[in-house]
């Protein structure tokens, strides 16, 4: 269950009160839900002096830095040799990895050992808004700290599209394999979409600094490196912009299991991720078993996982998970 900033740091504070704070955590969390705060003010609580955005002599901070956006090897490697040494102050030392889902997968395994053998007095924070894209053997060392939006977000044009397409399938009495086929194909366009919106900024972005840089004797060589910036780039924010498509879809789900449990039915709007849709995931919540709706949120769950592996195809996947979310 997500919480709060303040929620998450109040129990990171009893538990460091009782001497049972964990060497490694995964703060996660889309934008806005405070991960970085959260760990400012655990970086301050483990060095018992007041520290303004991570800024201090025994936290060492990591975020992409390379031209690919990815967090690299001998990133990695220079972490580890700092959290080796002795700490400037005689205290603890604290690691930070900003962004870990663009750990480059080598990086990412030289980083499994420093996980499971920790050098001593030193912790561990990962910050990330795709935690789906770590591999499992990250995730498993990391103890998680979902956290949730202080303000509800407005829906972005992709998700309110996504939105009415699930409520107009939501309003059919009884929609089957052809619906639900449907209902891939629009959430496929809208990836379509994404991806396109994606691609004209990133070339636009590219052909402004080429005007701006054509003219240097490096230009070539800046070229290349620049081309291979923006191809990371247009990958990485099309990764999150389907991440909040798939979230908008486990959401769907979840508001159908909170009004099944309301009483009376429907009258729990204030709690809902989509109010403004409460009265269509009722009908779901009234049509469907618990263990129905389960399993149907679940295939979404399932679905993120599977995209995380590089060798899945994405739209095989896609239609997997709506059939068992969607073919009743």
């Amino acid at each position: 269950m997500p919480f709060t900033a303040d929620e998450a740091f109040n129990l990171l504070q009893s538990a460091y009160a009782n001497n049972r704070l964990a060497h490694a955590y995964l703060i996660t969390g889309p934008a806005g839900s405070g991960k970085r705060e959260l760990a400012n003010r655990l970086c301050a609580l483990l060095l018992k002096e007041k520290i303004t955005d991570l800024k201090h002599s025994d936290i060492h901070v990591i975020e992409p830095e390379s031209k690919s956006r990815r967090i690299l090897i001998e990133q990695m490697r220079e972490l580890e040799r700092n959290l080796h040494m002795r700490s400037l102050l005689g205290g603890h030392k604290i690691g930070v990895i900003v962004d870990a889902d663009r750990l480059q997968p080598n990086a990412a395994n030289a980083f499994l050992k420093t996980l499971e053998e920790p050098p001593g007095q030193s912790s561990l924070l990962l910050l990330s808004s795709l935690p789906d894209q770590l591999l499992e053997t990250i995730l498993s060392r990391c103890l998680d700290i979902p956290l949730r939006p202080v303000e509800a977000r407005q829906a972005t044009p992709l998700q309110t599209k996504l939105l009415h397409a699930l409520q107009a399938h939501a309003q059919q009495e009884r929609p089957g394999l052809v619906e639900a086929f449907r209902l891939v194909r629009e959430f496929q366009t809208l990836l379509g979409e994404a991806r396109e919106t994606i691609q004209a900024d990133a070339d636009a972005a590219l052909k402004a600094e080429e005007q701006h840089y054509k003219q240097t004797s490096e230009a070539g060589k800046w070229l290349e490196e620049r081309e291979d910036y923006y191809k990371a780039l247009i990958e990485s924010r099309y990764v999150a912009a389907r991440h909040s498509l798939l979230e908008t879809m486990e959401q769907w789900w979840a508001d159908a299991l909170r009004q099944q449990a309301a009483q009376p039915a429907g009258e729990l709007t204030s709690t809902l991720d989509q109010p403004t849709f409460a009265a269509d995931t009722a009908t779901l919540g009234t049509r469907h078993s618990t263990t129905t709706l389960l399993r149907k949120s679940d295939a979404f769950e399932t679905l993120r996982q599977h995209l995380a592996n590089p060798g899945v195809q994405e739209q095989l996947a896609l239609e997997c998970a709506f059939l068992r979310a969607f073919g009743e």
